[in-house]
Order: structure tokens, then sequence, then C-alpha cells
């Protein structure tokens, strides 16, 4: 189910996470499995797993949502709402 338009990051990552009310780095760790991480550093881990990027070559925000999403060129925002 795609989210809403004009929804936040937040909004969005609490969707995915199946979450409410979470701030999103709390929401992008349920949604990537992994805990205390910051938000590129979950969502780099959701879409290569730990053990195929290293931290040194995780993708930056936009990157890695388009990348989650199977899209190019939208925010972060916009890619995650077409999940």
């Amino acid at each position: 189910m795609a989210g809403t338009a004009g929804s936040s990051l937040t909004a969005e990552l609490n969707r995915l996470a199946g979450t409410t009310g979470k701030a999103a780095q709390g929401a992008a760790n349920t949604y990537a499995g992994t805990s205390g991480l910051g938000i590129n550093a979950a969502l780099n881990i959701k879409a290569a797993g730990i053990s195929t990027r290293q931290p040194s070559a995780y993708k930056g925000l936009n990157a890695i949502c388009n990348e989650l999403a199977g899209t190019t060129g939208k925010s972060a925002s916009d890619a995650l709402r077409t999940i």
C-alpha cells in the first residue's frame, strides 16, 4: 500500500515499519530490523544487508530511499511513498 501524498519522511518510515508516533530514526530501525543506528545506516542495511555494504559505501538519504523503492530522482519521502 503506497503512502499518502504530502506525508513526511517520518510518517512514511512509520508506515513502512508498521508503527505510529516513532521518531524517524526509531521507525527506520524498526523497518530495517536494526536498533540504535542512524536513519541512513538503518536504511542502507535494509537495502543491502549488513555484510554487503560497508559504512564507507553507504548511500545518502535520497539515494537509499530511491534504491529501496526501485525509483530514481525522487526525494526520500516521495520515493518511500511508492513502496
